[in-house]
């Protein structure tokens, strides 16, 4: 049960780093940097989900 809710707070995060990674791509000047980040995110919980 308990790795249950964290899957799914780990894909709750990732949809919303994911919303946040769009945003930003789609503004006029993206923030190369920001971006960066936002997928090395990405990355960490997709690797976590994929452990559980």
């Amino acid at each position: 049960m308990l790795s249950s809710s964290h899957a799914n707070a780990l894909e709750t995060k990732h949809a919303n780093l994911e919303a946040r990674l769009h945003e930003e791509m789609n503004r006029p000047v993206p923030d190369t940097g920001t971006i960066q980040q936002l997928k090395k995110a990405k990355l960490r919980i997709k690797e976590e989900l994929s452990h559980i």
